[in-house]
């Protein structure tokens, strides 16, 4: 918390009436408020590196971006906020999606604006605070599902390591490279490297060896 007393959240939200709304609602708690908003990732991480804040208030869908490629572009420049996801869907995989990528929290949109400030209260003070009928369906971590083989390509991935770079080194063929990334992918449930890469900082940064 700031030392002003209030939790200093910065609101990534690309719809300007659910800013309104959350304009009008934080200045009726005097817990929190609203330092600045963004609209796109390019933004957020802008004003991340010059607004100090306590939490981001993340939405799924960003003008540029949706939450999963936000968490990627934070976790390639180094940012490590804290995050709480407000989602507008319940949809499962879409939202497993985003945890797995690192949010701190999670609160729904459509839910009573009490659950929303105990949320930010919990993930400020260093809590995860994510509702359980989630947290139940991905209680395993998918870098257990891994072959040694992917463990392997996904260590190089991090390193910045190209397709032909990863073949040359491994001794395998770049269409075996792409097969075995392509399931790489699957198990970890993203749709690319820079994806891949950012779940896999977290993980580090989680459980370091």
């Amino acid at each position: 918390m700031s030392q002003e007393g209030g939790g200093r959240v910065l609101v990534a939200e690309r719809n300007p009436l659910v800013i309104a709304a959350l304009r009008g609602l934080f200045s009726d708690n005097a817990r929190f408020f609203i330092v600045d908003t963004a609209r796109t990732s390019a933004e957020l991480c802008e004003k991340l590196a010059s607004v100090e804040t306590d939490c981001v208030l993340l939405s799924w869908q960003l003008d540029d971006a949706e939450a999963p490629e936000v968490l990627a572009d934070l976790g390639r420049l180094g940012f490590d906020p804290r995050i709480v996801l407000f989602a507008d869907t319940s949809n499962p995989s879409v939202v497993n999606e985003t945890i797995r990528l690192g949010v701190n929290g999670l609160c729904y949109q459509f839910e009573d604006p009490e659950i929303l400030f105990a949320t930010l209260t919990a993930v400020m003070q260093g809590r995860i605070c994510i509702p359980y009928t989630v947290l139940s369906k991905i209680s395993h971590t998918p870098f257990q599902q891994l072959t040694s083989r992917e463990s392997e390509l996904l260590g190089m991935l991090a390193n910045g390591w190209t397709n032909i770079q990863i073949a040359a080194r491994t001794g395998i063929s770049e269409n075996t490279v792409k097969y075995h990334l392509k399931n790489l992918y699957d198990k970890l449930e993203v749709r690319n490297r820079a994806m891949a890469v950012a779940l896999y900082a977290k993980e580090r940064r989680r459980n370091p060896e």
